[in-house]
């Protein structure tokens, strides 16, 4: 399938012929290949683009309504990954999760709070801060953005979305609270502002490569374009209940997604780092090409605040047990309770009462092309209804950022008499592979139409008022928007002046 792209003049002033003959006219693909650990660009990176996602919505990641068995492939891919000491590791991280689910319940939703940083502060983390969020996998962050400000890009995106009428997409379609709005001026904007960047900026540096030679750039984010969410106080019919975005049975299933968690499917589960990169860069994290699924590396999930909203008003909910949390998931699809452990609809987490489980093809909360999901049923020793906390009072301007492995939700009631509105937008390295989701992205930017990763169709290409690359002033936001080619610093290792020259390839 060709597709002709439009391009800014400004940023094809700057290409060569053969650069501006493969943005205008190229061949695009289903799923990007991988790059391989060493970071060489493929042929099918430099020049192809990835073919659009079907239309919809946020609902349908997450609706398993009526899902079939997962095939008979699925027993023997469990059988392939099963390692002897799964079974010791299963009954310590069940040991351990006694222990701490019973702590957060007891502090009734406290824990956590000691990762709570100002935007000032953030940069200057000490150790004790930089050991907390990375136990918690969760920063709040302070200030930065002006209350003001970010009321501004609210009441800029209802006038947006307004001025649009019947164009405008999302979930619940009857009362949107989800919006499949990616492109507006007030979305840009906040994308681009510098204290999102430099918040975003030290978050990266708390991960590592255990390899210092892997292309990769913490000190310099890139935008993921994402959606928002304005939710007026009341119920309503679509909330996203317990999860993980970036892939479902991608974690199991692709090899490279798997070795991120090696360790624990080694036996060797206290000793996995959920902050090292290097694994991360092959993972595959769509192998469905299902819309809504993250195929890029983006270390931290985020959001802003633009309204004052605190617990039980439809804010965030998060389990502030990252490593434990992410080892018991893992090591979930390979155990089941015992026949006759299950009393009046609950099961037993007694260790003694579960039993290996090789032979069934299921992962609970897992489907094909799908979030993983979670509950008190498919995940029954994370006690989601006692452990997973609320945050506490947002002001706008306020951000929240939550590790990508890390279980998440949103309220589910909103008894506030204000909105609760954030943007969703996270922290990301520049990689090859994130190079060239962004490539993609700044040209479905140019032409209105929705992210890569997200429902296609023609989205805003026809809404007035929305963003252009003219209304991305400056030179750091044009490189973060892939506008402007990247400048590798002076003092940079190996691996950043590689990948940078690299990302630059294949944008320009």
């Amino acid at each position: 399938m060709l597709r002709a792209t439009l391009s800014s003049p400004r940023s094809l002033a700057t290409r060569s012929s053969s650069a501006i003959y493969r943005t205008l006219f190229v061949r695009e693909y289903a799923v990007a290949p991988s790059t391989g650990s060493t970071g060489t660009i493929s042929p099918e990176i430099l020049h192809a683009r990835r073919t659009p996602k079907k239309e919809g919505t946020i609902a349908d990641v997450f609706d398993l309504t009526g899902a079939p068995p997962l095939p008979q492939r699925f027993s023997d891919l469990k059988k392939e990954i099963y390692h002897d000491g799964i079974i010791q590791s299963w009954r310590e991280v069940l040991d351990e999760l006694k222990v701490t689910t019973e702590e957060i319940a007891s502090e009734g939703g406290r824990v956590g709070l000691d990762s709570y940083l100002d935007c000032i502060s953030l940069a200057k983390q000490g150790e004790e801060q930089k050991k907390s969020i990375k136990k918690t996998g969760t920063v709040i962050v302070k200030g930065g953005v002006l209350k003001d400000e970010a009321l501004a890009w609210k009441q800029a995106i209802r006038d947006y979305a307004a001025a649009n009428g019947d164009k405008v997409k999302g979930t619940p379609a009857e009362n949107i609270v989800f919006y499949e709005v990616y492109n507006s001026k007030a979305q840009v904007a906040a994308r681009t502002h510098p204290a999102l960047i430099n918040t975003q900026r030290a978050l990266l540096t708390l991960w590592h490569s255990s390899d210092p030679s892997t292309p990769a750039d913490f000190s310099t984010p890139i935008s993921y374009f994402d959606r928002l969410r304005i939710r007026a106080p009341g119920p309503s019919s679509f909330t996203l209940g317990p999860h993980i975005d970036g892939g479902g049975l991608e974690r199991w299933e692709d090899p490279g997604y798997r070795a991120c968690f090696a360790r624990i499917l080694e036996g060797r589960w206290k000793e996995h780092d959920p902050f090292d990169a290097t694994p991360r860069l092959d993972a595959k994290q769509d192998l469905y090409h299902a819309p809504n699924q993250c195929s890029v590396f983006r270390p931290w999930q985020g959001w802003t605040s633009m309204s004052t909203t605190g617990p039980r008003e439809g804010t965030l909910r998060l389990l502030p047990f990252l490593s434990l949390s992410t080892a018991y998931i893992i090591l979930r699809p390979f155990f089941r309770p015992k026949p006759g452990r299950i009393v009046d609809g609950k099961v037993s987490l007694t260790a003694d009462d579960w039993e290996l489980n090789l032979d069934g093809t299921d992962f609970p909360g897992s489907q094909m092309a799908k979030a993983q999901l979670l509950n008190e049923e498919t995940h029954p020793h994370l006690r989601i209804d006692k452990a997973m906390i609320s945050l506490p009072q947002m002001e706008p301007g306020d951000q929240v950022y939550w590790h990508c492995d890390l279980v998440h939700a949103v309220e589910a009631e909103h008894i506030g008499k204000g909105d609760s509105s954030v943007l969703y937008i996270p922290a990301t390295p520049l990689t090859v592979k994130n190079a060239s989701y962004l490539r993609d992205q700044r040209d479905n930017f140019i032409a209105g139409y929705p992210p890569p990763d997200f429902p296609g169709g023609e989205g805003e290409a026809g809404f007035k008022g929305r963003a252009t690359v003219d209304d991305v002033a400056s030179g750091l936001g044009r490189r973060l928007l892939g506008l402007e080619p990247f400048e590798v610093p002076s003092n940079a290792s190996a691996g950043v002046a590689k990948v940078i020259k690299q990302a630059n390839a294949i944008l320009f």
